[in-house]
Order: C-alpha cells, then sequence, then structure tokens
C-alpha cells in the first residue's frame, strides 16, 4: 500500500543526527552497524559512513535522514521500499528489492548501498528504533531526533 505524499511528508518519523564537530573518526558505529545487521565486521556493508577529509583532518557521519518527502520510497519502481509505522522509518526489502539502483540514484544524501553479491540495496533502518551506531559512538556525536505529527 502507497503512502500519499501529504500523508509520508507529514508522518511521524525517528532519524539519525550526526555531528561532525564531535565526530573523531573512530569508526565505532560502522563496525557495531556490520556487527548489528550482518554478524561480522565488514565496513564496505555499514549503513552510515564516515566521510574523512585528511587535508582538514575532518570527519562527517553520513547517515540516512529518513526523508520526510522520501524520494527513494517514490522512485522504486516494485514498491520494495515501506514506511514502517512505529518509527517512520523508510525500510527497503530485500526480499522485494531487485537492485535495479533507483533509490540509490533518489537518495540526496548518497547513502544508500548496492550489496553486490545479494545485488539488493541497504540502508539504515534505525536497528527497529534503537540505533546501535548511536548507543556505542564513544562521544556522542551520533543521536536519534524526532520529527511530524502525533504518533
Amino acid at each position: 500500500m502507497s503512502l500519499d505524499f501529504l500523508e509520508m511528508h507529514f508522518r511521524y518519523r525517528r532519524t539519525l543526527t550526526a555531528n561532525s564537530k564531535v565526530c573523531t573518526g573512530c569508526r565505532t558505529c560502522e563496525v557495531v552497524c556490520t556487527l548489528y545487521h550482518g554478524g561480522i565486521i565488514n565496513l564496505e556493508q555499514s549503513r552510515l559512513h564516515i566521510r574523512a577529509d585528511p587535508l582538514k583532518g575532518s570527519f562527517n557521519p553520513t547517515v540516512c535522514h529518513q526523508c520526510s518527502d522520501a524520494p527513494c520510497y517514490f522512485a522504486c519502481p516494485l514498491s520494495a521500499i515501506n514506511i514502517e509505522k512505529e518509527f517512520g522509518t523508510v525500510q527497503i526489502s530485500e526480499r522485494e528489492c531487485s537492485g535495479c539502483g533507483a533509490c540509490i540514484e533518489a537518495c540526496p544524501f548518497k547513502v544508500i548501498r548496492l550489496d553486490e553479491g545479494a545485488n539488493k540495496a541497504f540502508k539504515c533502518d534505525l536497528c527497529h528504533g534503537t540505533p546501535e551506531c548511536a548507543r556505542w559512538c564513544p562521544v556522542n556525536a551520533l543521536g536519534v531526533a524526532e520529527f511530524g505529527g502525533a504518533r
């Protein structure tokens, strides 16, 4: 079942926040993410990314914003992307995803990735409500914000 644009835009949603001024680039968040989702440490499979600027010595955690207008949701030709009701998160159904890449192209933050082995797109799902990356960040560079309508 698809949501209309207004219902999508004003939904309650939880999202990760990232503070690049605090991030030290330790990549604990990426390690914890891959352990939680895959049971192994494989930073290529992390659902968030630390982008480093070695010239400035800065680190920028790049996270899914669970966009209110969800361009990835509307770009998917197979309706393999759904909105989870409890936390308003945008979820990719691995079972239904064909790996076409339309969602990857539509993502304004470039955080959706393709698992080439499985030919499936993946992104942050907020660990089903309580993001492990934020929980384990040693400097509290990651957090959770809530937006939108009543729950």
